[in-house]
Order: structure tokens, then C-alpha cells, then sequence
């Protein structure tokens, strides 16, 4: 039996990604979600990370809603190619990054997610 399919009217609102300096300067506010559609902003912030002298970069995540594989992929890679001493430091991810992370990108020693 052939069910019709119905869409819903309208569309919905496009993922959003928000990017706030940290006043101090030591990092970044993430905010929204991480996925197909705002990737590229996501690896511009993650650049960014990466090209700072600080030893430590925070990335304060409380307001991130979700992060997919690919921007787990981002953040992985990002710290990866942080030189010898420096470090990220993930405040309040959500618990899906964690998981991602764990599961497969374990104990990278650049990406610190402190306990809360």
C-alpha cells in the first residue's frame, strides 16, 4: 500500500553558527550547531585556533547545540597540528563532541576537556 508523503509547509530555518572573541582573548564562544551548512565557518574559527601563539585556546562550548562527525573531524585535525606545549582547552561541550571524540579520536593530548 502506497502511503502519500506530506511535506511540511515551509522550510525550515538554516543551522547557525554564532563566533564570539572570548573577552579576555584566550578563545572563542561557539554557539548553534556544527554541521553540513556551517562547517566552513566552524574550520575558519578552528584556523584561527591553531594560529594563535597563546599555549592554551579556549573554546567555550555551552552553547553549541550539536556537532557532526565531520566538524569533530575539524576540531581533531585542528589539534593535531598544534606545535609541542600548545593545547586546546573545550569548556562545557556537549556531550555528543565528547562521545565523538572518545570514540574516535581518543587521547589526543592537545584537546583538554576539563570535568565539570
Amino acid at each position: 500500500m502506497d502511503v502519500p508523503c506530506r511535506t511540511p509547509s515551509g522550510t525550515a530555518p538554516a543551522p547557525r553558527l554564532t563566533v564570539i572573541p572570548l573577552p579576555d582573548g584566550a578563545g572563542l564562544r561557539v554557539g548553534g550547531e556544527v554541521g553540513l551548512a556551517t562547517l566552513a565557518q566552524w574550520e575558519g574559527a578552528l584556523s584561527r585556533a591553531a594560529r594563535e601563539a597563546r599555549p592554551v585556546y579556549r573554546l567555550e562550548l555551552s552553547a553549541l547545540t550539536f556537532v557532526d562527525v565531520a566538524g569533530t573531524d575539524a576540531l581533531a585535525a585542528a589539534a593535531q597540528s598544534l606545535e609541542e606545549g600548545r593545547r586546546i582547552v573545550l569548556q562545557q561541550p556537549p556531550v555528543s563532541l565528547r562521545r565523538l571524540l572518545d570514540l574516535f579520536w581518543p587521547g589526543i593530548p592537545t584537546i583538554d576537556v576539563p570535568s565539570s
